[in-house]
């Protein structure tokens, strides 16, 4: 059973529901990068999206395209985030961390090679955004070939052809794009995640979370009690954004605190 399966498997006994924040790597520059990781934790994190700079990042909205080029400015490529896992296992040997980003990097560091030094450095899950699973069938075999969880995404649009494909080359827990857009553009709907979530969990056969467009403790918690996780990335953001000088990881801990107590309490209730 892989880091992020017996994570998922812990917090259902629990009667807890995942939360799963987002950083960029490199971002607000490379030497905050562990102290973040480790203030996710501190806050509530159950597992760590962490975002793979990437000079066109299509899926996301302005608030992390600013981290991306933040992040690009100091010359984070791939190899250095792997580089930031391997820093952060000798710490901590038990939080999943998932590597969110862009075929192009993979591609030009060498699909098998990826998966190889992705494993020696920590990596329990990869996330490509345009790699959709009937195009990438090899790449989430050698995934799992090295213990690493193959994510996809799904969205309101996605059709059955997509949902069987997800559920035959995925593993860990899938990703769905609560909104048509990019990331941080709009509101979710909860009342049509919440319809739509049980249906998708069938289908796929594995855990769901959720993400674009949370932004607070009163939607995280309401979003809980239909998904299995909580997904939060352009708010984390904007709250480092907006943190002075050395005090990002206190304030992003505060806010995930929030969020983590809103959501064990709404399961509570």
């Amino acid at each position: 059973m892989s880091r992020i399966s017996a994570k998922f498997a812990a917090l259902q006994a629990q009667g807890r529901k995942a939360l799963i924040p987002f950083i960029t790597a490199g971002d607000p520059e490379p030497g905050q990068t562990l102290p973040l990781m480790h203030a996710l934790v501190a806050g509530g994190a159950d597992v760590i999206e962490l975002g793979v700079p990437f000079s066109d990042p299509m899926a996301d909205g302005p608030t992390i395209q600013r981290a991306s080029e933040r992040a690009l400015a100091y010359g984070v490529s791939l190899r250095v985030v792997l580089g930031m896992v391997h820093e952060f296992r000798k710490s901590d040997a038990t939080t999943p961390v998932v590597l969110m980003g862009y075929a192009n990097p993979v591609e030009a560091y060498g699909t098998a090679a990826f998966a190889h030094d992705a494993q020696a450095a920590g990596v329990d899950g990869v996330l490509i955004v345009d790699y959709p699973p009937e195009e990438c069938a090899a790449f989430a075999e050698a995934l799992q070939a090295h213990g690493i969880d193959p994510i996809f995404l799904l969205a309101p649009t996605s059709g059955e052809r997509r949902f069987s494909d997800v559920a035959e080359l995925g593993s860990g827990y899938i990703y769905y794009v609560s909104l048509k857009g990019v990331t941080g553009s709009a509101a979710i709907d909860l009342d049509e995640v919440a319809r739509r979530i049980p249906a998708i969990r069938e289908k796929v056969g594995m855990p769901v979370g959720v993400g674009f467009g949370i932004r607070d403790a009163a939607s995280a918690a309401r979003l809980a009690r239909v998904a299995d996780a909580v997904v939060i990335g352009s708010k984390i953001i904007e709250t480092i954004e907006q943190a002075p000088a050395g005090g990002a990881p206190a304030r992003v801990t505060a806010f995930l605190r929030e969020v983590r107590a809103a959501m064990d309490k709404e399961m509570q209730s």
